[in-house]
């Protein structure tokens, strides 16, 4: 069986960039058993709680959601483990030390296969504040209504 090319996604965290003004991105592997990978290839996983944190100098993916492989045994896994990440050892110790800042977390931003390996990437983020919310909000909004003039103008409407 040929190896597969190319980025496949599994699922997103589209609520972190909303609540989170991302600064930093990395790409990192999963350590994953057999099932996590089966289930994963079927498209089904949720980030939504997910978060990341560092101990003893290693990272760990917590409250991410891989659900148990319907074909499995007894040999299936547990749907929330924590699953340790896979980053070179010059990463982790830029990643620790900007995370020694306050107000900094990593939070996982989407979950994909690349050639064939589970990825995650990770970003370095800070938490917005409402009011932060809202300007993004905004600005989007007003974004969205140029581009909607523009096209009327482009097609000849007023």
């Amino acid at each position: 069986m040929p190896r597969e090319k190319g980025r496949k996604v599994v699922t997103t965290n589209r609520r972190a960039r909303h609540d989170y003004a991302v600064l930093d991105t990395y790409e990192a592997g999963l350590v994953l058993t057999g099932t996590e990978v089966k289930s994963l290839r079927t498209g089904k996983a949720s980030l939504v709680d997910a978060f990341a944190i560092v101990s003893d100098g290693q990272l760990y993916l917590h409250n991410a959601h891989i659900p148990e492989y319907t074909q499995g045994t007894w040999t299936n896994h547990d749907p929330r483990r924590v699953r340790k990440l896979l980053l070179k050892r010059q990463e982790i110790d830029r990643m620790i030390g900007k995370l020694k800042e306050s107000g900094l977390t990593l939070v996982p931003l989407a979950l994909y296969f690349s050639d064939g390996w589970a990825k995650v990437e990770l970003a370095l983020a800070k938490g917005k504040r409402s009011y932060d919310k809202r300007q993004d909000l905004a600005k989007r909004d007003a974004d969205r209504e140029v581009q909607r003039a523009l096209g009327r103008r482009r097609k000849g409407m007023r």
